[in-house]
């Protein structure tokens, strides 16, 4: 089931090597990893977490088709060990249909503080199959773990769970035998008394407090993010610089002056300025690790359920929107656990306006580069209050239209202190995803746009007589009311492929970097200006892998369009405005 660990679990067991892999009968990816049982190559597969079998939504779907199709060796079914009473019964629908599935009762450090109390042995014998304590977030009986999947999968027969389209037994039926395994099995307190988390929920949830409190917290995050990242931001920067001198430019004698720029000026030059700004995401996700770690998203979820239902979402809606701080794909793959398609989709329609990582290494490069530090953590924190406003005016307009009566339930998990180990693997598995996904779009998009500035006739990187150049000037007439130029014409042109490669762009169509790119940018753009272009990139469209994403999981290309379309119509209309607006005073 969804908040009982199994994520942390599968990153524990398997050391965080996790692939995507394509499955017969089912048509998402699922992660996927390899490790040795036994002296056994084991391929573990992780499913997304669920109910129940019954396959009401399409992630329970998913599941099913997933065990019908694919002959198992052995299933582990995860349990939260403050929550048996609600999850026992998920567990007994696999043990009737005649599998003998490995339970791992998680979280026992939380049962242990509430007072909680499980005879492990005794439900064993009472359900015919291994159960297993511990706590994954410390590591704690995973050496237990391993060895009872180990003796499950070397005692097992490959099956097939066919036996899913028969019927299963009513839920009341399932439920009433999982009381009586609890009582019988599990001793809790007669009130569960969880007195930090109550009194600090006192404050962080309060009705008018709450939300307040959480964009201070939020505009902490960016302003520790941006002081500690700057200083590591100009060292990888000197470093790229002084590789430059050194490895670099004595090659401008051996090699041909075309090939040289290509290779150095533009390549090298442009992927260097992109990877500077690694070390302020790595910051980013790590404090996001944090964030979520500790249980705060899910009270974020709390608060602003109210609202969110009045814009016709819910809080996960919100937590999608969290999600896609990170990247706008996993946040749509995400909103699969919604039952109800009008839902869905409108969760899908307001996704892509989440100011993701891609993007924010853009901000953070203008904004250090036209403004001061102290005003720099104000302009991302005012970016950021955009991309939520602009995603509830979203689900505002188009809500009326795509209505659901889904019921929301959430779980709010106690506080935790994060866990260091967790919060590395999970922060550097979002740097990995970001790193691996930012290389391959950088380095296609600056050897493009290099081209399009050096041919097929520029005495200039971008100069008249380059494609760059025709292509500016074609946009003018759209773009010059809202104050971009058409050199930064081309640079958006680019970052409807990847919002990575606007900054190599700027390198490879520029042919400067450093302070010398800082410099051209000043020439291209004002303070009004540059605002009004972020206000651009954060909503114009997304990038071709969110669109996609959005049209597989909408299972429509219209609807992809359709919300390609509106993206643009809005970021023209707030950015003109802004920009015009602002004009008018004088500045």
């Amino acid at each position: 089931m969804p908040n009982t660990g199994k994520s942390t679990l599968f990153n524990r067991l398997t050391g965080s090597s996790s692939r995507v892999g394509n499955w017969p009968g089912v048509t998402v990816d699922l992660l996927t990893a390899r490790v040795v049982l036994g002296g056994e190559a084991v391929e573990v597969v992780d499913l997304p977490g669920i109910y129940d079998l019954h396959g009401f939504s399409d992630d329970e779907q998913i599941v099913r088709r997933f065990l019908e199709n694919i002959p198992l060796d052995l299933i582990a079914v995860i349990l939260n060990a403050t929550q048996l009473d609600h999850q026992l019964p998920m567990a007994l629908q696999f043990c009737q249909l005649g599998m003998k599935p490995v339970i791992l009762i998680n979280m026992i450090d939380e049962a242990d503080q509430l007072g909680i109390r499980i005879d492990a042995a005794t439900l064993a014998g009472d359900l015919r199959c291994p159960v297993v304590m511990l706590s994954a977030r410390h590591g704690t009986g995973m050496n237990e773990v391993r060895a009872a999947l180990t003796a499950g999968i070397q005692n097992s027969t490959p099956v097939s769970l066919d036996l899913l389209r028969s019927t299963l037994h009513a839920d009341d039926q399932l439920v009433e035998h999982a009381e009586a395994l609890v009582k019988k099995n599990v001793f809790a307190p007669s009130r569960l008394v969880r007195k930090v988390t109550e009194r600090i929920d006192r404050v962080l949830l309060h009705p008018w407090l709450g939300l307040p409190l959480f964009l201070l917290a939020m505009f902490l995050v960016f302003q520790a993010v941006y002081t500690l990242g700057a200083p590591l931001q100009d060292a990888v920067a000197y470093l790229l610089g002084g590789f430059r001198v050194w490895a670099l430019e004595p090659l401008q004698a051996v090699l041909p002056v075309t090939l040289y720029g290509f290779l150095v000026d533009g390549l090298y030059d442009g992927i260097g300025t992109v990877a500077s700004f690694v070390p302020v995401i790595i910051l980013f996700f790590f404090f996001m690790a944090m964030v979520e770690d500790s249980g705060y998203l899910a009270r974020a979820a709390f608060l602003t359920d109210a609202l969110m239902a009045r814009l016709g979402l819910d809080g996960r809606g919100f937590v999608m929107l969290l999600m896609g701080f990170g990247c706008n794909v996993p946040a749509l793959m995400g909103t699969r656990v919604m039952r109800s398609r009008s839902l869905r989709l409108l969760s899908m329609l307001v996704i892509p306006f989440s100011l993701c990582s891609a993007r924010l290494q853009v901000f953070i490069f203008i904004a250090t580069a036209l403004f001061t530090p102290q005003q720099a953590p104000l302009i991302l924190f005012f970016l950021y209050l955009v991309s939520f406003t602009a995603a509830f005016l979203t689900a505002l307009i188009f809500g009326r239209r795509l209505k659901s009566d889904e019921p929301f339930v959430l779980e709010l998990p106690p506080y935790r202190l994060p866990v260091a180990r967790q919060v590395l693997m999970r922060g550097w598995h979002e740097v990995h995803h970001f790193l691996r996904r930012a290389s391959t779009f950088i380095i296609t998009g600056v050897v493009l746009v290099w081209l399009l500035t050096h041919y097929p006739n520029a005495s200039t990187p971008g100069g008249a007589g380059s494609y760059a150049s025709m292509l500016g000037q074609w946009m003018s007439p759209v773009l010059q009311p809202i104050g971009i130029s058409p050199d930064m014409s081309i640079v958006l042109l680019f970052g409807f492929v990847a919002k990575e490669i606007v900054i190599g762009a700027m390198v490879a169509m520029t042919g400067l970097e450093g302070s010398a790119l800082t410099g051209y940018l000043h020439t291209q753009m004002d303070s009004v200006q540059a605002i009004s272009f972020m206000l651009f990139v954060l909503l114009y469209t997304p990038c071709l892998s969110t669109l996609a994403t959005q049209r597989s999981e909408s299972r429509s290309w219209k609807f992809a369009g359709y919300s390609t379309a509106w993206s643009l119509f809005l970021a023209w209309t707030v950015s003109f405005s802004v920009y015009q607006g602002v004009r008018l005073f004088g500045y």
